[in-house]
């Protein structure tokens, strides 16, 4: 065996146009979390950070819970990311009115502001892995996406 093959045989088999839809959307999705994870590191942030102030932003009012029902993350990893966010002023918990055994975590000004930049330097990361395609086939694919995804509720995360 040539040092060449053996390169290959350690990295693996690479996918192909027949493999899998399975592999091929997790393989893109590995793809694009690496692409925004850098994206989120340059800011100082963890992609999982970066996803859950999104989530505040897009959802603002979820309880603890349902903010982790919402991205599939247990209990614990989703106190630990809250800690840490508030620690470093980009979150507050707040007690929800209804129940005040409830907390609502609640994006601040500076937690905004770096979602913000975060959101544009990741969507000039994910246009640039987009660009040899149209407007048309990527609005396609979102709404391939979207309908796999469907309104499903998954057990696992994919953060």
């Amino acid at each position: 065996m040539t040092m060449t093959a053996q390169s290959a045989d350690v990295r693996g088999p690479s996918p192909s146009l027949d493999s899998e839809l399975t592999w091929l959307l997790h393989r893109a999705a590995q793809h694009m979390h690496n692409v925004t994870g850098e994206q989120a590191a340059k800011h100082g942030l963890t992609l999982r950070e970066y996803i859950v102030l999104s989530a505040l932003h897009k959802t603002p009012g979820l309880t603890q819970g349902e903010l982790g029902k919402a991205l599939s993350l247990d209990k614990s990893t989703l106190m630990s990311q809250l800690d840490r966010l508030e620690q470093r002023s980009l979150v507050i918990r707040l007690s929800a009115p209804q129940d005040r055994r409830l907390r609502i975590p609640e994006i601040t000004e500076s937690g905004e502001a770096l979602r913000a930049k975060v959101a544009e330097t990741s969507a000039a990361a994910e246009a640039s892995v987009l660009d040899g395609f149209s407007q048309d086939h990527i609005m396609s694919l979102r709404r391939m996406l979207f309908a796999i995804i469907g309104d499903s509720e998954d057990p696992g995360s994919c953060l």
